[in-house]
């Protein structure tokens, strides 16, 4: 591999980095590559949480050859013990004369790698591809640096915008690919957010599903996939979340945010023996469920990615909230009619008050396309926070 670039070899870290995608969560999804005399001696990743980090798999293979190597690493290396020891002390150890990293860590707890392989002697780069490395990991960034997950709303709809029959049928607008890539949403996802007017209507799942997750790899990956489902969560003001439910009774983590005071939770609980389930009270003033603590609390709770997937009313004051980080919509080529249900309850009276969105993808997924956008930063600055009702 001689001639290769720094650059070249971040971008394998990176690569490398992606294959804990699904897997990796609460971590970050890092890569790191080794490199001696010209040659590539080590690759590693981080496969999942309280298992090695990417640069001890990567010094692993290496073994002897990580003397006086040049260690790739996509994100800065950890400093602290956490559920393994740190990764400084690891490259420390090994004989690592440099190390170049992608993205500076985020994390005030593990931060301070640089600074203890530079005392260590060891020659320190970065960022390189920082935008990249940071692609990989945009939820557990903005989870450490704001305190907030990174919040994907999904919708889907017909070409003339509608997510529903006037009656409230919506079973299926899009074609089974669509529904195949929603599944990849899920399986990034930390938790999956819905309200109850949803769960009612339609009794959905919400679930991880291993035979309808479109992935490559092996048969044991979909199965750890699946095995470890998001926290689905319900937005339930009222608490009317049964135990009979779908949500409730499939395998999994399951929370419900309710407006109600804990002695009435409690009472409620115990009626319905909700045994298994966890019931936050994050009202507002309105007596409704507050959002911004809602998603306070999945981040106290290490969701970094939290993908909404809620009829048009609470798709809609997520959206005037400014709690959205980016719109995937799924947009079938059919026509359902003016009588229809919007994608979100939006009450915009002039075109003064729309919301302008940066579309940063279109792609076919079978007969429909999928959208990718995200609010433009003008369009926030400017948005009316209407008090939906």
């Amino acid at each position: 591999m001689t001639g290769t670039t720094d650059a070249q070899y971040m971008a394998r870290a990176i690569q490398l980095a992606k294959q804990g995608w699904y897997t990796a969560r609460p971590n970050p999804r890092v890569g790191c590559v080794i490199v001696n005399d010209g040659a590539v001696v080590g690759e590693g990743w981080h496969h999942r949480a309280g298992e090695a980090h990417a640069e001890v798999n990567a010094l692993a293979q290496a073994g002897e050859l990580s003397q006086g190597a040049t260690a790739y690493v996509s994100l800065e290396p950890c400093s602290h013990q956490g559920r393994t020891p740190p990764c400084t002390g690891a490259l420390i150890t090994a004989g690592i004369a440099r190390v170049v990293y992608g993205l500076a860590d985020p994390h005030v707890i593990a931060s301070g790698g640089i600074a203890q392989l530079q005392t260590a002697g060891i020659t320190v780069s970065g960022p390189l591809l920082e935008a990249e490395a940071l692609a990989v990991n945009p939820g557990f960034v903005k989870r450490c640096k704001t305190g907030l997950p990174r919040v994907t709303l999904k919708m889907a709809a017909s070409l003339d915008g509608r997510s529903a029959m006037a009656s409230g049928e919506s079973q299926w607008i899009t074609g089974p690919a669509a529904r195949r890539d929603v599944q990849r949403l899920r399986a990034q996802s930390c938790a999956i957010v819905t309200g109850i007017g949803t769960v009612i209507r339609d009794n959905p799942s919400m679930t991880v599903r291993e035979a309808e997750l479109d992935l490559d790899g092996s048969l044991e990956t979909k199965a750890e996939i699946t095995a470890r489902q998001p926290l689905r969560v319900i937005v339930d003001s009222k608490f009317r979340t049964t135990g009979d439910l779908n949500i409730v009774q499939l395998p999994g983590p399951v929370m419900v945010a309710t407006a109600l005071e804990k002695a009435q939770i409690e009472n409620i609980c115990a009626e319905r023996k909700l045994d298994t389930v966890e019931v936050c009270s994050l009202p507002n003033p309105d007596g409704k469920v507050d959002l911004h603590k809602l998603l306070l609390a999945l981040a106290e709770r290490e969701c970094n990615e939290v993908l909404i997937e809620a009829g048009a009313k609470l798709a809609g004051v997520f959206l005037q909230q400014q709690l959205v980080d980016e719109i995937v919509i799924y947009m079938a080529a059919k026509l359902m009619g003016s009588d229809g249900m919007p994608m979100a309850a939006l009450p915009f009276t002039t075109m003064a008050e729309a919301l302008e969105l940066n579309i940063s993808d279109i792609r076919a997924v079978g007969s429909d396309y999928r959208i990718t956008a995200s609010p433009s930063a003008s369009s926030l600055a400017s948005l009316s926070l209407k008090k939906p009702h």
